[in-house]
């Protein structure tokens, strides 16, 4: 991290921010970092504000009030800086469902104005590691569930960025499959210098280590590490804590 300590570098830092779409408020006051090397988590029920949030981070939506920096960039002012340093998986595929995956991979490191040579040395590093290389020469339409959600995370890590943005990536897939990633993302935030902001509603895909945010009705009702959670909010599980906080409920 350019000779940066990690433990003390902010990949991630969302100030006070807003949006609604006409009277509605889908964020209110919403303010948070993530830092390198640690992987959080954006838990909260649909209809939380979850993938507003992820739009706002990557520009697709814009907002009038509050402040996003990705790696001390102003996402508003410096966009282009901003957004390099960013990966993405969206819920949706984006994939192109008539290439191979070899070619969504080369055109991903065309568009970041990655050479050939080292675009093939970073697409077989990548997907070696998701056990994918052997099914390089595939369409992906001929891919599972499970194995285009590889690609994907293969795909967002071609540049090198400092923050993978995961939103709900594991739905619709099936147990091996989600335990899969959920191992193989935390293993890349403990090998390397990667931040990453996981959105879920699923209490599984947490490890004990994680960073947790709780995101209901467009506003965090608690964050830091579970034991932080847990503390404020007098109970002995996520679970527990969870269903108090968007439900109202002790259990």
């Amino acid at each position: 991290m350019n000779g940066k300590n990690v433990n003390i570098v902010t990949a991630l830092d969302v100030e006070k921010l807003c949006f609604s779409y006409g009277k509605k408020t889908a964020l209110n006051q919403v303010s948070f970092s993530v830092r390198a090397s640690e992987c959080t988590i954006l838990l909260g029920p649909n209809g939380a504000g979850k993938s507003t949030l992820f739009s706002l981070i990557t520009r697709l939506y814009d907002s009038k009030q509050g402040k996003i920096e990705l790696c001390e960039f102003d996402i508003k002012k410096q966009t282009r800086q901003a957004l390099s340093r960013l990966g993405v998986v969206f819920q949706q595929t984006t994939l192109d469902m008539d290439l191979t995956v070899m070619q969504n991979l080369y055109y991903h490191t065309a568009l970041h104005g990655i050479g050939r040579k080292l675009a093939k040395q970073r697409i077989q590093e990548e997907l070696e590691r998701l056990n994918m290389y052997e099914r390089r020469s595939e369409k992906v339409r001929e891919l599972n569930g499970g194995h285009k959600r590889r690609v994907e995370i293969a795909r967002a890590l071609l540049h090198k960025p400092s923050l993978l943005l995961l939103d709900e990536p594991t739905v619709g897939l099936d147990v091996p499959s989600r335990q899969s990633i959920v191992e193989h993302v935390h293993q890349l935030v403990s090998n390397h210098d990667l931040a990453v902001l996981w959105a879920t509603h699923l209490i599984d895909e947490i490890f004990p280590e994680d960073q947790l945010i709780i995101l209901h009705q467009g506003q965090i009702k608690a964050q830091g590490t579970i034991d932080d959670v847990l503390h404020t909010t007098n109970t002995s599980s996520i679970g527990g804590a969870f269903k108090q906080l968007t439900q109202g409920k002790k259990i």
